[in-house]
């Protein structure tokens, strides 16, 4: 057989890497004469009389070399080889011959281990140090040893090795061995941390330091103030920090929690979080997470105790803050808030006034949603030039190239939502904004969209009736009203229209456009769907204005007003790690009451503390004071209790959590109300008159008319009493709650994003800090529990793409609690929400995950959303967008490889039942 020529090469002779980094000529008749021993030790000398085990092999063969041509480097490591011959051996059938391959190379890697250890390229004393750096990383970690992480690290020894690559060759020999025991993350976090720390303490004390992790717990109080010095110094960190009292402060710290983390989290903090100076990170995680307690505490009147009190939840993971927070609290430009929603009026001076606000907001890390609605539509009269407008596209893509522009310092993308309400003349462009085709200068390739739906509308839709499109210079009071108001007159402007008094119109089959809308999620994954009428009706400030969208993550449901006088409303979030509350019996409501009172009066410092770029802004949240408290960690916490998520377990713990989250969330705004006062336009709100949330649900109801709205009103607690505490209190913040995406802060405390279902049980997660392996911590601990965690086990998740469906031998329970995104039913998923929109005043991210997309499908799910009660909906999902490719996670540079987001396939017309989309992780909120 011919050897192949790898792509990339003009050799017709490939070459492959031995495992000593030597190499040697590819030939195929090895692999043959593998796998005809492979088979011959499963089925004996039975199969080596067969004529059928000869060309079998040679064409299973074939197929390996097929693999290997495939390959981006003119030469194959050894172990790639072998990886494609267990492979071709799965996808065969021949589980049984694939499964003793993969024990015979476990034995051999064995072997391998206990032979003498080659050269050491280092000094005695620095191998001493490894050994006991390697020793201290293992140290309490289940399921994982030194031994394979030192026998790697030599391995990759050379001479002439520098510090930072050894330090990095140590954290990677352990992240080679992430795939075969998960907890090796937790060993690769703490070997980064060495890392960090020898970099920190260097840098500080101006000399190389090789403190190990039991030196430096006595070493943080001295290097706690030696870092914030260095930080005031530098111009980093607010030189007011140094007035606290230190001595406290520094003896609050925990030491022993820098190793908590998994290697994902620390990574991400180490990349993006961290101060540094010129790219040299001095902040370790627990002054880092005491940096940002003490500037959320720094208007406190007893600011040094409530520092102490902010950083034990932070430290804990039982809360997080947002992003924003995490990057800017206790620095020189203490940005804090996380979301901008502003409103762009008709006329340029605003227009070009929304571009310079949203470089400005988001310079300082925020996300920004924008309402242009009011610009008038294509055709419309222009009075000062008696011409005809071009309509709002050309500024939407203005809008888009300066959210690109603005990449907030270099730690993200910046990132912006255009918001658009279905009756704009301008709808049919706006759905095309995404496009790969057409036009290019009236496309948005860098910005999201959404629709900002009507009731109107989706009566019309599923009563199969006309819908007029408007240009909103001739109807500007649409813009403002909601509910029963919008409709009637919303019919009032269609008879003006019939009468001829309204010159820019469209009358189109409201089904077809609402296919249109869908047709385009299939293919570009936007505009996103979002619900005018159930955000306003809702809201508890319907009294000062009226919400003209959501945010960039559509969990945010503020009002605003265009103009120098107007308002850009602000969103303060954090979020409750819901796993870090729970034990196998379920909820632990006095530390979530705990938790979610601190995390209240944290969100709320943030309103008085925060930088802020522009003056509608500052204008805004004062008078308003929103904050938006989450949640993260939903699946985990289903995980520990072992509730699937296609159930009505979970569904019922989705309600139950999301009300003693609501209720203590509530509790705490008022308590605070009591102390400091109630925010300035508490009264005429829905709180004043004691309409919680849960309340509102009957004001949507009464608007829906005869439509049919499927909201469970089940409570549990003492609602009665707390109404009136509200009522008679107050409240200090006009919204309390919004369920973000969490998207990194929740890889920072190791659990799930939000309310997400598990994506896959193995997979690489691929963001700005590059990308980590991700095993299902749960996953793993449950089949070690029945002895099914092996080699083997592993790789057949990579080959089933981290789905256990296709896995015969694991029990029908376990694929039950582990089943993924794709899995289930996505009516699962909005049952949870309904339940959970229920009790909170703002919205929630919520993705939707569809298998199989059919026009049928979509037009089901999102109408079963609406009539849920929802406000709002993100990213659509569907099963072709992603995949885990089938390779191993070991490279010959230790890199992990394999199991990565695949190129997305060509987008083709929007056929139902065929299109998909390709839906990243939106950070921009969190």
């Amino acid at each position: 057989m011919a050897a192949p020529v790898l792509r990339g090469t003009t050799s017709a002779e490939p070459r492959v890497v031995r495992r000593d980094a030597s190499t040697s000529d590819f030939d195929a008749s090895k692999i043959s004469v593998a796998m005809t021993k492979a088979f011959l030790a499963v089925e004996g000398d039975e199969a080596s009389a067969s004529s059928r085990i000869h060309p079998l092999v040679e064409r299973l063969t074939a197929e390996v070399i097929g693999a290997l041509t495939r390959f981006p480097t003119p030469s194959v490591h050894v172990e790639q080889i072998q990886d494609q011959v267990e492979l071709v051996l799965m996808r065969g059938g021949h589980h049984k011959v694939a499964r003793a391959y993969v024990l015979y190379r476990e034995e051999r890697a064995k072997l391998r281990e206990e032979e003498p250890a080659p050269h050491v390229a280092v000094d005695t004393a620095t191998w001493t140090r490894i050994e006991t750096i390697v020793g201290e990383a293992v140290a309490g970690v289940e399921d994982v040893c030194a031994e394979p992480v030192l026998a790697e690290i030599r391995r990759t020894l050379y001479d002439g090795i520098s510090t930072t690559e050894l330090a990095q060759a140590q954290e990677m020999a352990a992240r080679t061995l992430v795939e075969r025991e998960p907890n090796y993350s937790t060993v690769a976090a703490r070997l980064l941390l060495d890392r960090l720390r020898r970099e920190a303490l260097s840098f500080l004390h101006g000399a190389p330091s090789s403190l190990d992790q039991a030196a430096m717990c006595a070493e943080y109080p001295a290097y706690f103030r030696a870092y914030l010095r260095k930080a005031v110094d530098l111009g980093l960190a607010d030189p007011e920090l140094e007035w606290f009292d230190l001595d406290e402060l520094t003896a609050a710290i925990r030491p022993e929690r820098d190793l908590d983390f998994d290697f994902l989290g620390l990574q991400t903090l180490y990349d993006r979080y961290f101060l540094h100076s010129d790219g040299t990170r001095f902040e370790l995680p627990q002054a880092f997470f005491m940096r940002v307690a003490m500037g959320l505490a720094i208007r406190e009147a007893d600011r040094v105790d409530r520092a102490i009190e902010f950083y034990e939840l932070l430290s804990s993971f039982d809360f997080m803050a947002s992003t924003p927070t995490l990057f800017n609290s206790g620095t020189t430009r203490a940005q804090l808030s996380s979301c901008f929603l502003t409103t762009v009026d008709d006329d340029l001076d605003s227009i070009f006034q929304a571009y310079r606000n949203n470089a400005l907001l988001a310079k300082y890390s925020g996300g920004l949603g924008n309402d242009w609605t009011p610009v008038r539509g294509l055709g419309a009269h222009i009075t000062g030039t008696n011409g005809t407008s071009q309509g709002v596209i050309p500024f939407l893509k203005i809008a888009s190239d300066t959210a690109v522009a603005v990449n907030q310092g270099g730690k993200r993308k910046g990132a912006a939502c255009a918001y658009l309400e279905t009756w704009h003349i301008d709808v049919d462009e706006f759905l095309d904004l995404r496009k790969n085709t057409g036009d290019d200068r009236r496309r948005t390739h860098d910005m999201n969209t959404a629709n900002w739906v009507p009731d109107e509308f989706l009566r019309r839709v599923e009563a199969d009736g006309e819908w007029t499109l408007f240009s909103p210079d001739e109807v500007p009071d649409l813009h403002e009203l909601y509910g029963v108001e919008f409709a009637l007159r919303y019919r009032a402007y269609e008879a003006k229209a019939d009468r001829g008094e309204i010159q820019v119109f469209r009358r189109v089959r409201a089904v077809e456009l609402w296919r249109r809308m869908l047709t385009m999620l299939f293919e570009t994954g936007h505009p996103w769907i979002t619900f005018k009428d159930p955000c306003n009706l809702r809201s508890p400030q319907q009294h000062v204005g009226t919400v003209h969208s959501s945010n960039l993550c559509t969990e945010i449901t503020l009002n605003t007003s265009p103009g120098p006088d107007g308002e850009v409303a602000v969103c303060n979030l954090g979020s409750v790690n819901l796993a870090a509350h729970v034990t196998p019996e379920g909820l632990d409501a006095e530390k979530l009451r705990r938790t979610v009172t601190t995390a209240v009066r944290m969100l709320d410092n943030v309103v008085d503390i925060n930088f802020y770029t522009i003056p509608e802004a500052r204008r805004s949240n004062l008078r308003h004071r929103p904050i938006g408290l989450g949640l993260m960690g939903f699946q985990d916490a289903l995980f520990v209790q072992g509730i699937p998520v296609a159930s009505e377990a979970a569904v019922g713990f989705a309600d139950r959590s999301m009300e003693q989250l609501s209720f203590h969330a509530i509790a705490a705004s008022s308590e605070l109300a009591r102390e400091r006062g109630r925010y300035e336009t508490f009264d005429g709100s829905l709180w004043s008159h004691g309409v919680l949330p849960i309340d509102s649900v009957r004001l949507l109801e009464a608007a829906r008319e005869q439509d049919d709205l499927r909201v469970d009103r089940s409570s549990t607690l003492d609602w009665d009493g707390l109404r009136e505490r509200v009522r008679t209190v107050g409240m200090r913040n006009s919204n309390v709650m919004a369920i973000a995406p969490t998207a990194t802060i929740s890889n920072i405390c190791g659990v799930g994003q939000s309310i997400e279902p598990q994506f896959r049980n193995l997979f690489v997660k691929s963001n700005m800090s590059g990308d980590f392996t991700v095993v299902n911590p749960h996953l793993a601990r449950a089949l070690k529990q029945r002895g099914l965690w092996d080699e083997v086990m592993v790789a057949d998740l990579k080959y089933f793409d981290g789905v256990l469906a296709e896995i015969d031998r694991i029990p029908a329970d376990i694929k039950s609690l582990y089943a993924t995104a794709f899995e289930i039913e996505p009516r699962w998923l909005v049952e949870a929400a309904s339940r959970r929109q229920k009790w909170i005043d703002q919205a929630q991210s919520l993705n939707l995950y569809l298998a199989a997309p059919s026009g049928r499908k979509l037009d089901e799910l999102y109408r079963l959303a609406w009539h849920a009660g929802l406000k709002t909906t993100y990213y659509l999902r569907t099963q072709s967008a992603t995949h885990v490719e089938k390779s191993t996670l070991r490279g010959t540079d230790g890199k992990l490889r394999g199991v990565q987001a695949a190129t997305p396939e060509p987008i083709q017309p929007p056929v139902p039942d065929t299109c998909r989309i390709d839906a990243p992780d939106c950070e921009a909120c969190q």
